[in-house]
């Protein structure tokens, strides 16, 4: 089967990003001939050369089209634009596809993969890893009225279009089914995790790391991720500078990059080694300094679009047996609820996360237990090899379609 992938901003284990579609095309390229056209927005931004920029038996198609988190809505916009302009005319050239899978974000994506798919006359699949448009309407980033009916309805047309949808939360779903898609041909996969790269994060490795960091006797909690606008980062070092202002036994570590850098800079040098801005690592480095951490925080804005994500920190910490503090009352505060491996204190207030992370590190014995339990969580429902499978499954059946 020759399977044609629209995936506009590809990453690899190098990149300080979660590189799902890494685990899932290096699977399927093991059985089937897979084509990428994608752009290398993140070439740039490796951090360390360990792995290939793309799996071994994936072709390469890319497009020099520029994209950054920093860029404003026009500038993001066009960068949609132009990807999905080249991503149609290069799928007409391409050599005849079986199956099509299409990756949003962006809508657009989606859109170029459904017409390509269309040209061919073959089905294709799409996968949602964010809803597409309702976030950023949610964010103020389509302004007028006729944008969003026309954005809305190009979205109602892809899913109806699709062989087969493939939503990355139970939230995503229920949104997709509740706009009168069957039930029978939406599948959820979670985002999941990389189980081989959280195993480099030995005891040893570990400790190393606390040595190197000078963290002995502390307790950690860690943010890591983009400091985006979604992702309630003020609130979020508000609730930092309360915690370690309260015991000097706990250091805060923010992980990553974005919008809100400058945020988190202006606390950390308030609190000089209390609160730190560690900046982004690649994708086989991060889970280390999850392990480091006591707990994790999973912030995002309370916007009930937002509570429907799929966030990969929270599949991260989990996997090397760290406890999770969520902020959206959806679908993640069921799952870290019913599982015994986290706790849900509400977004946009920073004195409720900073009470909750207390009572958390107040209670070791329970905090390792929730860490061990979402260690199994992890192990028993997050592999992404195991997702790549069933992912597989699904591209093949919708030649059946």
């Amino acid at each position: 089967m020759h399977l044609a992938v629209f995936s506009q901003y590809h990453t690899s284990p190098d990149c300080p990003a979660t590189s799902r579609h890494y685990t899932l095309l290096a699977e399927l390229a093991k059985h089937h001939r897979v084509t990428l056209l994608t752009t290398p927005a993140w070439r740039s931004q490796q951090l360390t050369q360990e792995f290939a920029w793309v799996p071994p038996g994936v072709e390469l198609l890319e497009a020099n089209i520029p994209y950054d988190n920093k860029m404003g809505p026009a500038r993001r916009a066009l960068a949609f634009a132009q990807y999905a302009a080249w991503a149609v005319r290069a799928g007409r050239k391409i050599d005849r596809p079986d199956v099509v899978w299409g990756i949003s974000t962006p809508l657009t994506a989606a859109w170029a993969a459904a017409r390509v798919a269309r040209h061919w006359r073959v089905p294709w699949v799409f996968e949602v890893q964010d809803l597409w448009p309702s976030f950023p309407v949610a964010m103020g980033a389509v302004p007028t009225t006729l944008a969003r009916q026309q954005l809305f309805a190009l979205e109602k047309r892809l899913y109806e279009s699709a062989a087969h949808i493939v939503p990355l939360s139970p939230d995503m779903s229920r949104y997709v089914a509740d706009l009168g898609i069957p039930t029978a041909k939406i599948t959820t996969l979670l985002n999941g995790t990389d189980l081989d790269l959280a195993a480099r994060a030995t005891p040893a490795a570990v400790a190393a790391l606390r040595r190197a960091q000078r963290l002995e006797n502390q307790q950690v909690v860690l943010y890591a991720g983009t400091f985006g606008r979604a992702n309630d980062m003020p609130t979020v070092v508000a609730a930092a500078e309360a915690l370690v202002a309260a015991d000097p036994a706990v250091t805060w570590l923010f992980l990553g990059h974005g919008y809100y850098a400058p945020l988190v800079a202006a606390a950390a040098a308030r609190w000089p080694g209390r609160i730190r801005l560690v900046g982004g690592q690649p994708r086989h480095a991060v889970f280390s300094w999850f392990a480091l951490a006591d707990v994790a925080v999973v912030s995002f804005l309370g916007l009930p679009v937002l509570d429907a994500n799929s966030p990969a920190k929270l599949y991260d910490a989990l996997a090397v047996g760290t406890p999770v503090v969520v902020t959206n009352p959806g679908w993640t505060k069921t799952l870290v609820e019913q599982h015994g491996c986290g706790w849900y204190a509400p977004a946009g207030d920073a004195a409720a996360l900073a009470k909750r992370l207390r009572a958390a590190l107040g209670d070791a014995a329970e905090l390792a237990a929730a860490g061990e339990r979402g260690r199994m969580l992890a192990r028993a429902e997050f592999n992404r090899v195991a997702l790549a499978a069933r992912m597989r499954g699904i591209l093949e059946e919708s030649l059946l379609t």
